[in-house]
This record gives structure tokens, sequence and C-alpha cells, in this order.
């Protein structure tokens, strides 16, 4: 019995020792979890800090306001254009950690010619880390169709360029196709105001639980985020009253960009900088797609001016709602045959004749061969001579070469006190006309004239002209007298 207790009192020492040595390893695997699950828990939050890596591409025409809406989501008033690549950041905050970083912004020329500076902003490296904005411009809606095909062509063509992994594209098309079967409605089960809404509830939907694409919904899928943004939205006024768009027009118009959008996979925004419309949530969508922050707003497509369509919100079904207003054209028609472009407004050329001036040296020579031979020859201005040619002449007036009438000598006598020479010349060719005159009605009276030749004259004229000859003897005589004075002076 002695021997039996001992051996059990040993188990039972043995069997405490081992229990207690088990128990102190368990507490130092305790703090080695403890500290593991510590220093995860500090990576972790180190790697949800916002990326810096990051990048905006902008696309479009000239004039679609490119410059003036990247200006907008920058914060600054006077923005400076400048010419082919342009580089720009943005500051981007994150509330709810307290972080901050900056977006690169790119801006690409209109002009056909700068194409070959898109491989500086979107290249092999952050062909994954990119974001694309289209932009055309309300001020003029007939050049949509041709701009967003331009630019999606120029795009494709440009990343089929690129010298990518083939598992790299297949990944980013179908990070793409999850983002939009993955999209859910604003408003769910999830507080808007928590931290974890800023994480996309993309990443959290299970791929059993991933719905279908829609019928036309990514056709053309060029694995990166595209954003078309229409500017200026605040011209729809000018064209209802310039060019008589109805509200049938923009709801053609927005039928055919939402279809155009929904084929490629993009977002669609309406904005105008000028009336400060979608510009905000513009920034906070951009901030959305490329670091997950939250974005609250569902679509709008109420106002005509202020459309917004998150990418895989739309289908062709609610897109087919406009089709209701569209009376005098349909969905099926070609966009440019609704949407036509307006005359082109033609200067009016200017109906005058040019006149050209005179070489300064002909001139002078002319003048020169004129006071040469006395200066009685008197060159003829060139606006005069083309109005006597555009004017036409009356039978009655005289001209040039009017036989009826000699050519009257302006030219003032010195010694001819008063001008008094002007008034004699000027009886004088009333008094001597050539035998061209017109004819003197029947019953006229016949009288020899001072210079010989015969003419009919009635009794006023014949009184008229006795006058005249009396008038001018008494300036003839007033004359001599004169000079007569003015020599016995000398």
């Amino acid at each position: 019995m002695a021997l039996d207790i001992q051996v059990n009192g040993s188990n039972a020492a043995l069997t405490s020792s081992f229990t207690s040595k088990k128990k102190d390893a368990a507490t130092n695997a305790d703090k080695e979890n403890l500290w593991s699950s510590i220093l995860s828990e500090v990576q972790k939050q180190g790697s949800t800090k916002l990326p810096s890596n990051k990048s905006v591409l902008v696309l479009g025409d000239n004039a679609t306001g490119k410059t003036t809406l990247v200006a907008k989501l920058q914060g600054v008033e006077n923005p400076k254009k400048g010419s082919g690549l342009e580089y720009a950041y943005i500051d981007v905050k994150d509330e709810y950690r307290d972080d901050m970083t900056r977006l690169s912004v790119w801006v690409l020329d209109g002009d056909p010619g700068h194409k070959n500076l898109l491989h500086f902003a979107l290249n092999e490296q952050n062909y994954a880390h990119t974001l694309v904005i289209l932009t055309v411009s309300m001020t003029q809606p007939w050049y949509w169709l041709e701009q967003l095909n331009h630019w999606i062509k120029v795009l494709s063509d440009h990343i089929e360029s690129l010298k990518l992994e083939p598992g790299e594209k297949e990944e980013a098309r179908q990070r793409l196709v999850t983002s939009w079967q993955s999209y859910c409605e604003v408003g769910d089960d999830m507080d808007p105001g928590s931290p974890v809404k800023r994480t996309m509830r993309n990443n959290s939907i299970d791929d059993d639980d991933l719905l279908p694409l829609t019928d036309g919904a990514l056709l053309t899928n060029l694995g990166l985020d595209i954003v078309v943004v229409v500017t200026k939205t605040d011209y729809m006024t000018t064209l209802e009253k310039e060019y008589d768009y109805r509200d049938e027009h923009f709801d053609f118009i927005q039928q055919w960009i939402r279809r155009f959008c929904l084929q490629h996979g993009t977002s669609l925004f309406y904005t105008s900088v000028k009336e400060d419309k979608n510009c905000d949530l513009l920034y906070k969508y951009l901030t959305h797609r490329i670091y997950g922050l939250p974005f609250r707003t569902p679509a709008l497509v109420v106002e005509k001016d202020a459309v917004l369509i998150p990418a895989g919100w739309d289908s062709l079904k609610k897109i087919s709602i406009l089709y209701e207003n569209m009376h005098s054209c349909k969905a099926e028609d070609y966009y440019t045959d609704i949407i036509t472009a307006p005359p082109s407004r033609k200067t009016v050329s200017n109906s005058e004749i040019e006149v050209l001036t005179e070489d300064e040296q002909t001139f002078l020579a002319r003048q020169q061969e004129i006071i040469k031979q006395g200066g009685q020859v008197r060159s003829e201005s060139p606006l005069r001579s083309q109005a006597s040619k555009a004017m036409p002449r009356t039978p009655g007036s005289a001209g040039q070469n009017s036989p009826s009438r000699k050519p009257i000598d302006v030219k003032m006598n010195p010694v001819t006190p008063g001008g008094e020479g002007v008034l004699a010349n000027f009886f004088n060719s009333l008094l001597h006309k050539k035998s061209g005159s017109p004819a003197t009605p029947p019953g006229a009276m016949s009288t020899p004239r001072a210079n010989g030749s015969d003419s009919l004259l009635t009794p006023d004229k014949l009184s008229v002209r006795t006058d005249a000859a009396a008038e001018l003897d008494r300036l003839a005589r007033s004359v001599k007298k004169d000079v007569d004075f003015s020599q016995s002076e000398c």
C-alpha cells in the first residue's frame, strides 16, 4: 500500500509539472499571437493609405473645355492653357483617415499631330492605374459622333501598341466587367456616414452573387475606367433660341450618348463650369473610382443639363424611357441626320472696287512732266474717274465731248478785280453757241448772232441776250479803266 501511494504521488507531481509547462507555453503563444496581430493591423493600416501612383488622362478636341474643367477640379480660378501635353495635379484628401495625396492629371492637346505624346501619359507602368476622361462640348453637339469615335480609336490603337503582358490586359478587362456587375444602388443597408463605406462595395460581393451584364453593355472593353464629360451645358438655352432646338432634340442627344457609354462601359456627366453644375460630383466620383472613397449620389436623369450616369447603372430599358418624348425622330435614326451642323455663315464681301494707290516715284515723275508743260494738264482722281464711270449721263447733260458747249475756262485772270473775268467767260459761253444747239420751236424770230451764224431766238431770249451784252460792255469798260489806272501809277 505504501508503495502504491508513493507511485501515485509521483505521477501526480509529474502531471502537475507538465500541466504548468503547457500553460506557460500557451501564454507565450498568446503573447506572440497578440504581437503578430498588432503588427498585421499596423501593416494593414499602412497599406490603406491613398496611393500616389494614380493618374487621369483627359482627351478631347480643342475648345471642348478640357483645361477649364481641370482647373475647376483643382480649385483654380484662372486656368493657364498650355500646348502639346499639359501636366497638373489635384489634391485628394481622405477625410476619414486624415490622409492626403496628389492625383496626376495629363491633358493632351486636341491637335492630331500631338498623338505621339500620348505614351508619356499612358504607358506600361501606369496602365492599370489610369482613368480616362473624354470631353465633348454642348456648343457643338453635331460633332459628338465624330469626336467620340475618333478618340476611342486613338485610345484603342495606343493600348494595342503598349507592350503589356496578356494576363495584365485580361485582368484589367475582367476588373471592369466585375465593377459593372457588382454595381449597387446608393442608400442600402450600410450607414452612409460609416468609415466602412469608404471601401468599395464591389470588393465585398462574392463572384456567385454577381449579376450578368445587361444587353449592349461593354461591347468594347479597353480595360480602363472611362468617364465621358459633356461640358458647357449652359449653352442649351442658346441652342433653343438660335437653332430652334426642342426637348426632343436634347432627348435624342442624351439617348444616343448614353447608348455610346453603355457600349464602351463608361460613365456620363453633364457639367457646366459657368453655372457650377456637377463639377463637385465629378470630383467625388473620380476619387470614388480611383481610390475607393465613398460616392453616395444616385443617377440623375431629370434635369436635361445636369445628367449623371454612374458606370454600371444604365441599361437599354432605362434609356428607352426617352423615346416617349421623341416624335419627329426615332432612336434608330443616324445621329448626324437629326443633329445636323448649321450652315456656315459666310462673310459678306465688299462690293466696292478696291482703289490701288499709285507708286510714289511714278506720281512725282508725272507731276514733274505736268510742271514742265506749264501746269495746264490736270490729273484725274481715281475716285472721280470711277464715279464718273459708274454714274450714267442723261441725254441733256454736258460732257467733255459734248458739241453743244465749249469747255469753261475757270482760270482766274490776275488783273480782273473780284474775279469778274469768270463772269465774263461764263456769259460769253452763253452768247457764243455753236450751230449744234437745239432747234427753236416754230414761230420764233431769226436774228443774226454776234459771231456771224444765224439762229432762231424768241423775243424773251433776245431781250436776255441784249441785257447780257450790255452787262458785258460795262464789265469790259470797267476792266479797261482799272488797267489804264494801274499802268498810269506805274
